[in-house]
């Protein structure tokens, strides 16, 4: 079984990266710093789906230094302080500082944000964290302090289209499928700016086609997303981001995706 299209399609590079160009465009201030090879600690702030973990992924391997990644979901003061001896470690066997990426840094206690300062403060590792709340409000002070911080925009119209050429040219699997492209207003409608979802609607309709040549139009892309209404966590992180699509949908007098997201959370238990 193959791995889904938002996985293959990861870039592994800045100049692959989709959006996000006040950041990682020529001349920008993080593009410069990463192709220095010297970034300190940061922490990236944006709606889901929008190139955080990738990001954090790049530096790495454009620094060519370790990484270790935490999700603060399920990780605790002992994973941060193990971690944090291994990243000392290594230390002494690379020119780059560990980098230690914490997804959801938001969700970590003050106990728990607290056990990564002195290290952050050392150099002993540079921290990336990815939040999709405002650092200043949920994440302590003294950390946020010695942290820059970039906040990631959701993705433009322009940059829905460009990772929908690159999924339909780039990708080994999508390539060798006959498909055509006829209307794309349900599909980045539904996407919502997120990349992720972009691509797992797409993965879904393909999948879901029965047909030699596969057609991707408004209705085709509401059918499908009718029929499958994906897993709702209704006590996990999805949980807010699929009300917060509700939310916008109604206010935005979108019908469609208002139903669409309704679905979602009737599905998956919302009371």
């Amino acid at each position: 079984m193959s791995s889904p299209l938002a996985e293959r399609l990861r870039p592994q590079t800045l100049d692959d990266f989709v959006g996000q160009q006040h950041l990682v465009g020529k001349g920008s201030v993080l593009r410069k710093m990463i192709d220095s090879g010297r970034i300190p600690s940061i922490i990236l702030w944006g709606p889901p789906g929008v190139g955080k973990t990738t990001l954090a992924n790049i530096i790495s391997n454009v620094l060519e230094a370790p990484f270790y990644k935490l999700s603060a979901i399920n990780s605790g003061v002992k994973d941060v302080r193990d971690v944090i001896e291994k990243a000392g470690s290594n230390r002494f066997f690379n020119s780059a500082a560990p980098i230690l990426f914490i997804d959801e840094i938001h969700r970590f206690s003050k106990s728990q944000q607290d056990s990564l300062l002195h290290a952050v403060e050392t150099g002993t590792i540079t921290l990336i964290g990815a939040t999709t709340e405002n650092p200043s409000l949920e994440v302590i002070r003294q950390l946020v302090s010695r942290c820059q911080g970039y906040v990631l925009k959701s993705m433009e119209t322009g940059d829905l289209e460009d990772l929908l050429e690159r999924a339909l040219t780039k990708d080994h699997i999508l390539q060798q499928k006959d498909i055509e492209v006829k209307e794309t207003n349900a599909l980045f409608r539904f996407a919502g700016g997120d990349a992720r979802k972009l691509l797992n609607i797409i993965d879904l309709v393909v999948e879901a086609s029965v047909d030699d040549k596969i057609v991707i139009d408004d209705k085709i892309v509401s059918e499908r997303l009718q029929e499958n209404p994906a897993a709702y966590d209704k006590g996990g992180e999805m949980h807010y981001d699929i009300i917060s699509a509700f939310i916008k949908s109604i206010r935005g007098s979108d019908p469609d995706a208002s139903i669409y997201w309704l679905a979602r959370m009737v599905e998956g238990g919302e009371d």
